[in-house]
């Protein structure tokens, strides 16, 4: 069909245009340039201050102590930028990272993670989202999608095919649960190893990653079914972390060796 080739020739172009690789060596598409990731980044921490209070004092210099632990391990061109850290006052048990060097931590994740290295587990894979340009990869995921289905809805209303109104809606929950679900769990699961790897490489014992979603586990929460979540059950999570155990542990001595060992004081 000639739709067929339209669709095709658009996604050879999408896939020419923003191939790369994660750090994991999974093939990515991005399409969007760094410096508007990272002013995109400027902006939602500068909203996200708005919208919540910020707490300064021993609690943000515990966050900040432990950022800087991790950050102190990144690739150079990460790590030379200018790591912005704020504590906000909610219960909800929440961290972000930003594409241009932001942290955000909310103070319910404090009484979540318990310890630093359970909230190096966190920080760490926030960073790692980062690092692996998943809001890049995202972003260029759900524009190729909309793109394909726009020429498809477009070849779709051209040829007067019957029911193609409900091929489009059946197309785009096929999008949602079979494309942009799944792939955002991939994006999970793939800044858990990374994150995993930077808390050991920083002197951060990896083990703490299990007791961290045990933890969070245990504080309840009722999640979707996995393949319908933007996000692993945290049991597919621990399941993946030990997976992930002996090299971190390996990172995790080596950084001992080196004389990395943190220490930041909870508040």
């Amino acid at each position: 069909m000639p739709w067929m080739k339209k669709v095709g020739a658009c996604a050879l172009m999408l896939a020419v245009a923003g191939c790369s690789t994660s750090p994991t060596g999974r093939s990515q598409l991005t399409l969007m340039s760094e410096s508007d990731l990272s002013q995109m980044g400027a902006q939602a921490f500068a909203q996200y201050q708005q919208e919540l209070p910020t707490v300064g004092g021993s609690q943000l210099n515990y966050v900040q102590c432990v950022t800087t632990a991790v950050v102190n391990v990144l690739p150079p061109e990460q790590r030379q930028q200018n790591w912005q850290v704020k504590v906000f006052e909610s219960e909800d048990a929440n961290a972000f990272a930003l594409p241009g060097g932001y942290v955000g931590v909310n103070t319910g994740l404090l009484d979540v993670a318990t310890n630093q290295d359970q909230l190096a587990t966190v920080i760490g894979h926030e960073i790692g989202h980062v690092l692996a340009h998943h809001a890049n990869e995202r972003a260029s995921t759900e524009s190729a999608t909309q793109l394909g289905m726009s020429v498809v809805g477009a070849a779709l209303g051209s040829q007067g095919i019957a029911g193609s109104d409900q091929m489009m809606a059946a197309m785009g929950m096929g999008a949602q649960y079979g494309i942009l679900l799944p792939f955002s769990r991939s994006h999970e699961s793939e800044a858990d190893t990374i994150g995993l790897n930077l808390m050991a490489e920083a002197g951060f014992d990896p083990q703490a990653s299990i007791a961290l979603w045990q933890n969070m586990s245990n504080a309840g929460g009722g999640q979707p079914p996995e393949w319908m979540s933007t996000h692993p059950s945290h049991g597919s999570r621990i399941a993946g972390l030990e997976a992930d155990m002996a090299n971190a542990n390996s990172l995790y001595q080596q950084a001992q060796s080196a004389g990395r060992s943190p220490n930041c004081k909870a508040p």
